[in-house]
């Protein structure tokens, strides 16, 4: 993928291009796609290039998830394009690409006090606030709900527009004119894109899009490997990643930069107290220092240099309120037996008059992100402009956050948005944005900063920590008549809304949502199981700790708990796990399927005592409908971990799931994704967490977190269910049921039944 400057500024037509009038999007927004020599700028989605090059905007983060390879496949495939001749651009931070499903799905964040009133993406204040905020935040997988059809429709038009300047030439109809392969066609006539490209400018688009009627897809079943690839999409963005010249945040490089390294505060609320600058004054290549109010930063002629400085100067910080591991525990325990919940799904008589006879306690440590590239941004300052070399998903963000720090104007904020090497939701927080702006502008020059692994341990938020019990009313057969969740935990996704939505500090969101519930820390606890009352509940707990959200969601905290304590109830009644959930699935064939076929997959044996094996499913929801959809996609997996004990201790070994997401645009991407989400969530099944003392995260190295190595990673084996269904994102589903399968598959393995997470931890 090229980064180029006219890949990343909008402005008018440049060097001859054409800019053709555009329908597509909202009329209030200049196109923000600018063509160069030789190219049309058909809309704001697509360019065609008089020697044929199809370039297609993407205006979300690639963040290995394969979104530079993914909407430019629905263009090509809608508009007829060669996969060898599609090239993708950044697209500029824009209202036209607005993110309205993920913009109505964060409802109670924006807009807290009456999220009723905009709940789906096609409502006015939904609209009104996403295109006005220029809000194109890439999270929890809301790239397809909120960009295919108008990609789709982006293809369409530039396909009816070139068929158009064809069928001119050839004196035929238009819509008799087909698009294959770069070309148009009508009987023996044939012209190619690049052809037609310059002339199609003169036409204009359909007033409705003449869409294919197969949406964009691929098969899902077994596709010959070897010499044949698993999709005819293959990933635009790897040929730059295995040959070392794509560009990340840390492979920036401005005439005349200097480079920075920083020390924060400890969370929660530290500020810088003293330090010693004479204490580095021998230091070779170091420039200068520059004070925040919680950090401390070195420039120097290397990064090295200026790391070295402040080692030498080891600054210290003054402490109004910590952070302590024994404390969280303390307030999660107190908040889940005696806290003020809040109700957020009930069935049936929900927990009233519940009798239960079978309850159990689940906890879970904060976990690190552990993103393999640390935080790091470039900036200049000239002339009142910032610009910003950034990986961020959450871009508008990043440039308000900017501005107000050395208050100038949000529009007077270039971003140029580069790859993230792998985010989990990290780059959702823009503090770097803030640092390295201030480091422009006490330099006088490019300064580009990076931090540390330890300084990314220290100043990212975790996932949040939680304890929750479950408690049910179970008959002497093991069917549950009523089931009770209570989950105690930070309201994280609030205290992220404030921090996103409001520009505030981490102690400030903090105190703004002290002793509210959040609906978002419960998710995927209300059971996909045909139980008759069910109530699950939110208590609010107000730590100095930070919290974040992570890949996987909540759903990846939730559903350890219940299929934990499904498993647990299983075994109690002696109970087959899988014929037992089977029994009480209802009417949610899409999950049976999932499991009967991972079951075939894993050669399920009934998870004895011995066996190593052990199961777990879910369902998750994207909560709203995506445009041009009825409904919100679901999806369903079902996973089956086997374990065995030796001299090492307990190892998996094997990790199957079956899949039903939907309909599969592109099979290998989404092969990647899922695969991807079984070690992540193997990494937080065995890992991933720290304690707290004093502020500061105990462990300050990736080795210090139990992460999975490739000797550790088990045999993975994944398969789809065929669907026409809304396709779901396969890049959060991946990791929820990794946790309690992996549990379930000890128990089976050792007679150990394990409730925290991670399963096998130094932690206290």
């Amino acid at each position: 993928m090229q980064l180029t400057r006219r890949g990343i500024l909008a402005g008018a037509a440049l060097g001859g291009g054409l800019l053709v009038a555009w329908t597509l999007l909202p009329r209030q927004f200049d196109n923000p796609l600018a063509p160069s020599d030789n190219e049309v700028a058909f809309d704001a989605w697509v360019k065609i290039a008089a020697d044929g090059v199809v370039t297609v905007a993407v205006p979300q983060l690639e963040m290995g998830q394969g979104v530079t390879t993914l909407l430019p496949q629905i263009v090509a495939m809608e508009l007829g394009a060669d996969w060898r001749q599609v090239a993708v651009e950044p697209a500029p931070v824009s209202g036209a690409y607005a993110n309205l499903p993920l913009a109505a799905r964060w409802v109670p964040l924006w807009r807290p006090l009456l999220p009723d009133l905009a709940s789906q993406p096609d409502d006015f204040l939904v609209e009104r606030f996403a295109q006005g905020n220029n809000f194109t935040a890439t999270a929890q997988g809301f790239t397809l709900p909120a960009y295919e059809l108008a990609c789709r429709e982006a293809g369409a038009s530039a396909r009816a527009m070139l068929a158009m300047a064809a069928a001119d030439r050839w004196d035929v109809a238009w819509e008799e004119c087909e698009a294959a392969g770069g070309f148009i066609r009508h009987g023996e006539n044939v012209a190619s894109f690049a052809e037609l490209a310059l002339d199609a400018a003169r036409f204009d688009a359909p007033e409705v899009p003449p869409l294919r009627a197969q949406s964009p897809s691929e098969p899902v079943g077994d596709i010959a490997l070897g010499d044949q690839p698993r999709t005819a999409f293959p990933r635009l963005d790897l040929p730059s990643k295995v040959d070392g010249s794509h560009v990340f945040a840390a492979d920036v490089r401005l005439p005349d930069m200097v480079y920075a390294a920083i020390r924060h505060a400890p969370l929660d609320k530290a500020t810088l107290a003293q330090f010693d600058p004479a204490l580095a004054s021998g230091q070779r290549g170091l420039i200068q220092l520059v004070r925040g109010k919680n950090w401390l930063a070195a420039l120097g002629e290397t990064w090295w240099a200026a790391e070295e400085a402040l080692k030498k100067i080891a600054p210290r910080f003054s402490y109004v309120r910590t952070v302590r591991s024994e404390t969280i525990a303390t307030k999660l325990d107190e908040a889940v037996l005696r806290g003020k919940a809040k109700v957020f799904a009930t069935r049936g008589n929900g927990a009233q008059g519940l009798q239960s006879n079978e309850a159990r306690r689940y906890e879970i440590a904060p976990a690190l992100h552990a993103t393999l590239e640390t935080s790091s941004a470039t900036a200049r300052l000239i002339d009142g402009t910032l610009e910003l070399w950034l990986a961020t998903q959450a871009p508008e963000a990043a440039r308000v956050a900017a501005a107000r720090a050395l208050g100038i104007s949000t529009s007077n904020v270039v971003l140029y948005p580069v790859s993230a090497g792998g985010s989990f939701d990290r780059r959702l927080d823009n503090a770097i944005a803030i640092e390295v702006a201030l480091l422009a502008r006490e330099a006088g020059r490019p300064v580009q900063l990076t931090w540390s692994r330890w300084q990314e341990h220290v100043a990212s938020y975790p996932r949040m920590p939680a304890v929750g019990i479950l408690g049910a009313q179970v008959s002497a057969d093991g069917t549950i008549a009523t089931l009770r969740a209570r989950l105690a935990s930070p309201p994280t996704m609030r205290e992220f809304g404030c921090r996103l939505f409001d520009n505030q500090t981490s102690w400030a969101a903090i105190d703004s949502v002290a002793g509210e519930a959040d609906p978002f820390a419960v998710e995927g606890m209300d059971p996909p199981y045909a139980i008759p009352n069910v109530a699950v509940e939110h208590v609010s707990v107000a730590i100095a700790l930070p919290t974040a959200p992570m890949r996987g969601r909540a759903d990846a905290i939730t559903c350890f708990m219940r299929e934990s304590f499904l498993d647990e109830i299983a075994r109690t009644y002696e109970r087959e796990p899988l014929s037992y959930r089977m029994a009480m699935l209802g009417g949610d064939a899409r999950l049976a399927a999932c499991l009967q076929q991972v079951a075939r997959m894993a050669e399920w044996d009934g998870g004895a005592p011995g066996t190593g094996q052990g199961l777990a499913c879910h369902v998750m929801s994207d909560g709203v409908a995506g445009l041009g959809e009825q409904a919100p996609a679901t999806g369903r997996i079902a996973v089956i971990a086997t374990a065995s004990a030796g001299a090492g201790g307990v190892r998996v070994s094997r990790i199957a799931a079956c899949v039903d997401i939907g309909r599969v645009v592109n099979r290998d991407l989404a092969l990647q994704q899922i695969e991807g989400g079984l070690i992540f969530g193997l990494s937080l099944a065995l890992g991933s967490a720290t304690d707290y003392a004093d502020g500061l995260p105990t462990h300050g190295r990736l080795a210090a977190l139990g992460l999975p190595t490739l000797a550790d990673c088990p045999e993975i084996a994944v398969e789809f269910i065929a669907s026409d269904l809304p396709p779901f994102d396969p890049g959060e589903i991946g990791v929820a049921a990794v946790a309690p399968a992996v549990a379930n598959a000890f128990f089976a393995a050792t007679g150990l039944r394990l409730r925290r997470l991670p399963l096998i931890s130094a932690l206290a």
